[in-house]
């Protein structure tokens, strides 16, 4: 396998709701080390996330890079990192009409992000993995052909190593 693609908030990260500021980041039990281990072995480390608190009008698209710039941090001081970030902002009900959009190409389940990851970087759909915690990152794996996993909470590392022989 050369890439492991996440949902983040759920899998990286507790879900709280919206996740707008970086100073509310609480890691999943596991993750951190999942991704230092990893990035050991030569994987990509891809996120691929709805965020729809921005077209809410909830937080910025600035925000969302600053609590990826926490994630970063966070992870360097373990020697992990994370290769590439794709964020969905658009939502059907999006309160500022930049990010209004009935079904955006992006938006999980669509595989909008997913197909961009693989293009970006060369990769053939049997060569990567996402992990999700919700139906819809499932769907958008088959749908762009990538094998999905439920994370259903718990240590993710250990899941990882369980599910996917990483």
């Amino acid at each position: 396998m050369k890439a492991v693609i996440f949902d983040r908030d759920g899998v990286l990260n507790k879900d709280r709701g919206f996740l707008g500021r970086a100073d509310d980041l609480e890691w999943i039990a596991g993750a951190k080390r999942a991704i230092a281990r990893l990035k050991a072995l030569g994987v990509l480390v891809i996120v691929a996330t709805n965020q729809s608190g921005v077209g809410r009008g909830l937080f910025t698209l600035e925000d969302v890079d600053a609590v990826h710039a926490r994630m970063q941090a966070d992870l360097a001081a373990d020697g992990g990192r994370i290769d590439a970030f794709y964020v969905c902002p658009f939502h059907p009900e999006a309160v500022l009409a930049c990010f209004r959009h009935a079904d955006h190409p992006d938006r999980k389940p669509n595989p909008g992000m997913v197909q961009r990851a693989l293009a970006d970087f060369g990769l053939d759909p049997t060569e990567a993995v996402l992990v999700g915690d919700q139906p819809r990152d499932i769907e958008a794996a088959v749908r762009a052909g990538v094998r999905g996993v439920l994370f259903e909470g718990g240590d993710l590392d250990a899941f990882l190593e369980q599910t996917i022989g990483v």
